[in-house]
Order: C-alpha cells, then structure tokens, then sequence
C-alpha cells in the first residue's frame, strides 16, 4: 500500500500530515509515540509504539555497535 503526503511547515519545523488511513493501518491515536528508523536507499520507516518496542531497538543498535567492523564486511 503506498500513500501520499507533503512535507508542510509546522511552526519553525517541517512535519507530515498522516493520512487517515495510514493512521488506521497503524492503530494509532492522537498523542501516540511514532519511531522513525532508517531504512535502505535514503528511507525512513514509521513504527508505532509497542510494548517492547524500544528494548528491542536497544538491543539492535547495541549489537550494531560492537559488531559494527563485521556488519561493514558483511555489506560489501
């Protein structure tokens, strides 16, 4: 499923407006806490907040790090 919105300005910031039905597909409500993560090729992925969610990302981030030289390797 692909949707489209524009980048607007928000005060002295850009945000996105979320479509409703992306807002749907997430089951999110206003005031719910979004993760941005890096994606291949320049994107970003939207995740909601879900119970475990952030010790999760922890751990990943953490095994990135100290695997960081071999991950290199791997990439190439």
């Amino acid at each position: 499923m692909t949707m489209k919105t524009k980048v607007r300005r928000i005060g002295n910031s850009l945000g996105i407006v979320l479509p409703k039905e992306a807002v749907q597909a997430m089951r999110v409500k206003e005031g719910a806490t979004l993760y941005l993560t890096e994606a291949p090729e320049s994107a970003l992925r939207v995740t909601p907040e879900r119970p475990g969610f952030e010790e999760m990302m922890d751990i990943a981030e953490q095994g990135m790090e100290k695997y960081r030289n071999a991950l290199r390797q791997l990439a190439k």
